[in-house]
């Protein structure tokens, strides 16, 4: 049974009333990772402990001695979010008889940069997801390490300039493709699976709060395009993630226990090149390689479409 049928939808009806940040928060102007980041937890619910690796919102939620969070939420390192989330789970059951927490049941949601997911944290993670832990794992994706300087990831787009992807003589950004973090969660055989963005903000609700509500380690994908990294207008982040997903460079679906569900159908999508242009980080591109990832990006479409017909059939 699709989890969809038995969790209760957030639309513009019921939208939780919950705030899990202050507004006193030092994000960039723009910012759409803060943005992705408050949907998630409001649809979650305050019965929950954050365990957050270091990265962009750990640094502007939380500098000492200040804090915007309303919930539990714990720093650790870009290499242990998992590890440390996997002793919280084993303490939930004294956390919850202390009082500490409201119940044994309590959520535990990890939180991570791609740099966090993708590279420093990916052994921490694959364990973790290996031995079953009950967790939500949330990649905030901004394909950069952006807290420290906008340095390429293995989550960065080919073609992307970053400060450790220049342009010049022997270089024109980012050589090589974009690691698949949600392919390789799913491949770990876990229960959930979604890619999920801010400027679809209701899917982006609805996949989290399915994701808690998942027995056993559930696993989101979260673009969040960054402004300053992405070089674009500090209007453009909600724009940016829309039209991700409407050219296909970042397709929204589902895998829950193995089966795939197209969240947006790939009918009429519009060329790559609308969602490259509005971004500084890819002005250098000439038409062929334009054209190199368009056709990238066909043939991932497809794959997925494919995968979700198999359910279909």
């Amino acid at each position: 049974m699709n989890m969809s049928q038995t969790i209760k939808k957030i639309t513009a009806k019921n939208i939780p009333d919950f705030e899990p940040l202050s507004s006193g928060h030092r994000a960039c102007q723009g910012c759409a990772e803060i943005l992705a980041q408050r949907l998630v937890l409001k649809a979650i619910g305050e019965d929950v402990i954050v365990v957050s690796a270091t990265g962009c919102m750990e640094v502007v939620t939380t500098p000492y001695p200040q804090t915007a969070w309303n919930i539990p939420w714990l720093h650790v390192a870009f290499e242990n979010a998992s590890a440390v989330a996997s002793g919280v789970i084993g303490a939930r059951i004294s956390l919850a008889k202390k009082q500490r927490i409201k119940s044994k049941n309590t959520k535990v949601v990890i939180m991570g940069g791609d740099g966090a997911t993708a590279d420093i944290g990916f052994q921490s993670l694959s364990g973790a997801l290996e031995r079953g832990h009950d967790f939500v794992y949330i990649c905030f994706d901004n394909e950069a390490y952006m807290n420290t300087g906008v340095q390429r990831s293995s989550s960065t787009p080919p073609g992307a300039w970053t400060t450790t992807s220049p342009l010049g003589e022997f270089s024109n950004g980012k050589q090589g493709r974009k690691k698949d973090m949600a392919a390789i969660a799913a491949a770990h055989n876990i229960p959930y699976v979604a890619t999920a963005c801010p400027g679809y903000p209701f899917d982006l609700m609805n996949k989290a709060r399915k994701a808690a509500f998942t027995k056993g380690p559930a696993y989101l994908h979260v673009m969040a395009p960054c402004p300053t990294g992405w070089r674009m207008d500090t209007r453009f982040g909600v724009k940016a993630s829309k039209l991700a997903v409407q050219t296909g460079i970042f397709p929204l679906y589902e895998v829950e226990n193995g089966q795939y569900f197209l969240s947006k159908k790939g009918k009429n999508r519009k060329p790559i090149e609308e969602y490259l242009k509005i971004q500084g980080r890819f002005k250098h591109l000439k038409k062929e390689d334009i054209e190199t990832i368009q056709e990238s990006v066909d043939k991932r479409y497809a794959e997925l479409e494919w995968l979700a017909s198999r359910l279909e059939n």
